[in-house]
């Protein structure tokens, strides 16, 4: 009989608190707008950086739109790392190490970001790349182990309350550091100087707080044991196009995943990109948009509680479709009637509300519809739109704005994505995919 610990719930939630740092501090408020400044700094006097050097490989990239494609190469690598960082995580169960591994590769390259400066706009990227890549992988070990820590009545409101304590604890360091960027002159060094500051504490609260969660979580016994003569690396990769066949077993669970990676994929260009939008178009200085995005934080904590409370009443699903209609009102809100500050706190606040509970209920309910033993190779595909994570709706956002120069018509192209994710999920029945993958377990 399976026994499920409060203690090991409670040190899965501090890795929410951990990771939260970064995604908050780096790639909803300062990497964005840093970047784009530092691939500015480097442009040419049309406003084009040239990545790939001299003809005939000249690459022309409008410097505004770096950032964007930057969050979409990031993720479209994650599509080739995450499958097999699930597979191993799987196959040997060991869990808890790999967790450790990428979260300390991520920790590292966010705090190597003190570095950048002047015009150093590739190697922010590089260092975005590896620590965006470690951090999705780290959250498909932290995810997988959702499934083992509590039983399926509970997983709504284990996943909210793991989500609520990571807007805490992107909100607390994101304090500190509005302090720290509000007083720089006081403490005696320029914006620049608490920008790289900032990004640099992310790393290290990564780092710092995912020691409680490596302390209270444990690794479960191997669910499957290597042949004799066979490798590891042969078996992971055999084992990862095994998961793409093996989920074609389980079609409700196929049509969720689609739907999600649809939406969410959204949803994550928005928390990524929102800073651009605001300190670029709307001309909001990063002291206000640090409150902005302050606010989201705690806002989120609040909405991913209230979603639980909708989601009890309604269920899961509906609770996330609601979510989607507002999201989708928000974006045509902003592309609309936003021209200041205070329309963007009106925006900030309606999407710090759904933001928590599109993506703890989404979490859990896929959750439920994965069968047992094979938690990570599944999230690993999960991720690729999860947390911090998007490659197609930063991509279409990039093209818009090189093509028309229009941040808003950037921000409109992706109500596409929120509408035909509402749509796929409209069509899941949550019941009948639980019942295939215990049927299969």
């Amino acid at each position: 009989m399976t026994t499920y610990s409060a203690r090991e719930q409670r040190g899965w939630y501090l890795y929410d608190w951990a990771n939260s740092a970064f995604a908050t501090t780096a790639i909803a408020l300062f990497l964005g707008p840093y970047l784009t400044a530092l691939a500015k700094a480097a442009a040419d006097a049309h406003g084009f950086v040239h990545p790939l050097g001299l003809k005939p490989f000249d690459l022309r990239i409008d410097a505004r739109s770096y950032w964007s494609y930057l969050v979409s190469l990031s993720v479209a690598l994650q599509v080739f790392v995450l499958p097999i960082t699930g597979a191993i995580a799987d196959y040997g169960r060991r869990k808890k190490e790999c967790l450790a591994g990428t979260a300390y590769v991520g920790a590292a390259a966010a705090m190597a970001m003190y570095s950048l400066q002047g015009d150093m706009y590739l190697w922010g990227g590089l260092l975005f790349i590896i620590a965006n890549i470690s951090f999705g992988a780290s959250i498909v070990i932290y995810n997988s182990f959702l499934p083992e820590i509590a039983p399926p009545e509970e997983r709504d409101a284990v996943s909210s309350r793991g989500w609520g304590i990571g807007y805490l604890g992107g909100g607390a360091l994101l304090t500190l550091n509005l302090v720290l960027y509000s007083n720089a002159a006081r403490f005696g060094i320029t914006e620049g100087m608490a920008v790289r500051i900032s990004l640099s504490s992310s790393g290290v609260w990564w780092a710092l707080f995912t020691i409680p969660t490596l302390l209270t979580l444990r690794n479960r016994g191997p669910a499957r044991s290597l042949a004799d003569g066979q490798s590891a690396v042969r078996n992971t990769l055999g084992q990862l196009a095994n998961t793409v066949r093996h989920m074609r077993q389980f079609p409700e669970t196929m049509t969720f995943l689609v739907g999600y990676l649809l939406y969410n994929d959204a949803i994550q260009a928005v928390l990524a990109l929102a800073s651009q939008f605001a300190n670029d178009e709307l001309k909001i200085p990063v002291s206000k948009l640090t409150l902005a995005i302050l606010m989201v934080q705690f806002v989120g904590c609040v909405g991913a509680f209230a979603f639980n409370w909708i989601a009890a009443a309604v269920g899961a699903k509906r609770a996330v479709i609601i979510s989607l209609l507002l999201w989708i009102a928000t974006l045509v809100y902003l592309y609309a009637a936003v021209h200041g500050v205070t329309g963007f706190f009106v925006v900030a606040a309606a999407v710090g509300i759904v933001m928590g509970g599109s993506q703890a209920l989404s979490r859990s309910l896929f959750a439920k519809m994965i069968p047992t033993g094979r938690e990570a190779e599944y999230f690993s595909i999960y991720e690729i739109s999860d947390k911090g994570t998007s490659w197609l709706s930063p991509m279409v956002f990039g093209l818009a704005l090189q093509f028309t120069g229009s941040y808003r018509i950037a921000i409109l192209s992706l109500v596409v994505f929120f509408v035909a994710g509402l749509a796929v999920l409209t069509r899941v029945n949550i019941e009948a995919g639980e019942r295939e993958a215990l049927g299969a377990s």
